[in-house]
Order: C-alpha cells, then sequence, then structure tokens
C-alpha cells in the first residue's frame, strides 16, 4: 500500500512520549455527511473493509485519502473521501475514536461480530499470551525514542540561538514574497497530517504524497532538527495569505513541524537528510545549519557527531522493537483468523460502499 501512488499520510505517530493521536484532525465532525467509526479486535478485516471501499470510491471517480498504521504501514487505519465529507477509521486502542454527534454525523460498524466465539475459546491462552509480550515491545521502543530525542534536543537547544531565528524568520518573509501572491478567500485553513513515522521498517517519509500535490519542492537540508521556526513563519504567512496548508510534525517531537504543504500553490517543503534527494529536480536547497553561526558550528561538532551515533543506535533499537511488536501482531491476527467470517467483511464492505457512493 505504501508504494501505490496515492495520497497517504499518517494520523498517528510512535513517539517519545508513547503513541501520539492526529485522529480528530481526520475530518471534523462539523465537517462531515457521514462518519464511521469500526470497532473489532486484531484480524477482523477493519483494513480490509475499508480498502474494499476505497476500491470502489476510486473506481467511481472520488478522490480518496488514505491513513496508513505507523506500526504496520501495508495496513490502513482510515480512509477519506474529501469532496463527499465522508471518513471511515478504524476507532479501536492505540488510536480511539469516539462520537462527538452519535447517529446525526457518526455511526458505529461491530466488526466484531465477524468473530466466532465458540472457535476463539479454544485458543484463548494463545491470545493472552501473544498480547501481553505484543505491548511490551511497544514500551521498550516508547523508551528508546525517549532516550534518543532528549540527545536530539540537546543539539537543538545548543544550535538554536537569537540570531538563527532572524535569519530563518527572514529567509521565510523572502520565500513567501516570490512565492505566494494573496488570494482573496482569507485565512486559509490548516490541517494536521504526519508525513513522516518511525515503523518497524524504519523511519519512513511519504515523499510521493507531496509530489502529487506539489511539483514546486523546497529541500529543507537539516541535520539537526532547526528547520520548525522556517516551517511556522511559512505556515503563518502562507494562511495570512488565504492558502490553505498541511502542517506536517515531526513524530520524534510532535509539537515541531518537520514539513509544510501547500497544495494550492503547488509549494512543499520537506526535510531531509544527508544524501536524500525526493525530488527529482527539487525547485530550491535550503541549508538550515547556514544560519547557525560558524563559530558555534564548530565548536558543537564533536556533540553534534555524538547525538548522531547514539541516536542512530537508540533508534535502531527502537525500529527493532517495532519489528518484533509487528511479527506478534501478525501472529495474533494468525490465530485470530480461522475463526472470522469475512464474508461479513465483504457484505458490509459492499453495502457501506453503496450506501455511500448513492448520496
Amino acid at each position: 500500500m505504501a508504494d501505490e501512488k496515492h495520497i497517504q499520510y499518517f494520523l498517528g505517530a510512535n513517539s517519545p512520549s508513547g503513541f501520539y493521536s492526529l485522529y480528530d484532525h481526520l475530518l471534523p465532525p462539523e465537517r462531515a455527511s457521514r462518519f464511521y467509526i469500526l470497532k473489532g479486535g486484531p484480524g477482523c478485516g477493519k483494513s480490509t473493509l475499508m480498502r474494499q471501499v476505497a476500491r470502489q470510491a476510486e473506481e467511481a471517480g472520488e478522490e480518496v485519502e488514505y491513513i496508513l498504521c505507523s506500526g504496520d504501514p501495508d495496513s490502513l487505519d482510515a480512509i477519506l473521501l474529501p469532496r463527499l465529507g465522508v471518513a471511515i477509521v478504524d476507532g479501536t486502542a492505540p488510536h480511539v475514536v469516539e462520537p462527538k454527534y452519535p447517529g446525526a454525523v457518526e455511526e458505529y460498524i461491530n466488526l466484531g461480530r465477524a468473530y466466532q466465539r465458540e472457535g476463539l475459546q479454544e485458543v484463548k491462552g494463545e491470545l493472552m499470551s501473544c498480547m501481553t509480550g505484543y505491548k511490551a515491545c511497544y514500551q521498550r521502543a516508547y523508551r528508546c525514542l525517549g532516550a534518543a530525542a532528549s540527545i536530539q534536543e540537546d543539539v537543538r537547544a545548543t544550535l538554536t540561538t537569537p540570531a538563527l531565528e532572524e535569519r530563518l524568520a527572514k529567509r521565510a518573509r523572502g520565500i513567501l514574497s516570490r512565492e505566494l501572491k494573496p488570494r482573496l478567500a482569507l485565512p486559509g485553513q490548516v490541517k494536521q497530517r504526519f508525513l513522516s513515522a518511525v515503523t518497524h521498517k524504519g523511519i519512513m517519509t511519504l515523499y510521493d504524497t507531496a509530489l502529487l500535490q506539489c511539483p514546486k519542492v523546497y529541500e529543507l537540508h537539516d541535520r539537526c532538527g532547526l528547520a520548525h521556526s522556517l516551517l511556522t513563519h511559512l505556515l503563518s504567512g502562507a494562511v495570512a495569505k488565504g492558502y490553505d496548508v498541511v502542517a506536517c510534525p515531526d513524530p520524534m517531537a510532535p509539537q515541531r513541524l518537520a514539513h509544510l504543504l501547500i497544495p494550492q500553490a503547488g509549494l512543499a517543503f520537506l526535510s531531509v537528510a544527508p544524501g536524500q534527494s525526493p525530488a527529482e529536480k527539487p525547485w530550491r536547497r535550503v541549508r538550515i545549519e547556514t544560519g547557525v553561526g560558524s563559530d558555534l558550528l564548530r565548536r558543537s561538532r564533536p556533540r553534534i557527531r555524538f547525538a548522531q551515533k547514539v541516536g542512530e543506535a537508540l533508534m535502531e533499537e527502537a525500529v527493532a522493537s517495532l519489528a518484533q511488536a509487528k511479527a506478534m501482531h501478525d501472529d495474533l491476527e494468525a490465530i485470530y483468523h480461522p475463526y472470522v467470517d469475512f464474508s461479513l467483511v465483504d457484505r458490509t464492505a459492499q453495502e457501506l460502499a453503496q450506501t455511500i457512493l448513492e448520496k
């Protein structure tokens, strides 16, 4: 799924403080015509149902936004049909979603009824054992991410000075003046999505999602996570000029921005690591560290090298724990699958797609 050319984001992040959710930003219920919340445990067909509805929606000519699972990017946690104002979301832990206007907007779909309870009683012990180990792996991953984030923050605090902030603000003003003409509709809207996630495959950034919407790419070369200040100035300036934006937080520091998309201007600002280049021909390259004073940067190089080395080791441990959790989750689903009535899931998906697309 993650390799297909679709608009895809994450709404959950494996972060230093645990699972960080943006699921309340999927589709504000005030703007929704229909909002379906799926309930049911592992392996009951939630992702399968969403995939089937999404496929039928695309065949009917609807745009679909796919929300990938940060625990398993090959699985879906939600889909959004923007033109119709319809969303379907997996509302189970850790991204619990509950209705704000039940019945009027949101509706539960219980896929737990596809379980064959009698058969599952026979494997109850296996399920409990697998579930316990699965959660422990995630806790270890979060501890490693927390340690890595602390080291990153130490470097960031060392390099962030008023002079750097002013240089980045000035750079943002120049970009806004050059790239964005004021629009009649004021102000613009902000949508929050994760473009990056720490997954069992490593750190994954969905650059294709940006490139599908934004042919003009500013590559922000940023080893030390200093781009946030530039991006916040760009965000506020773009919104003030009437542009809708997609603000993409850093999963390792969710209060900070890592990327910014302005689809109405075809413009993306993407943080990249050394050696990365998501766009074949980027519109501009911005080296964030050039804003740091040369003397300070020179004095800080040993600390930066240490942080990178230790941070990479901690990240590898976190990813290994996430991979172990993924393997256990696969085992869990394998235990459940023989006791799931997938024909019921298929019928539910067909009925749901028909209801949505006939409106």
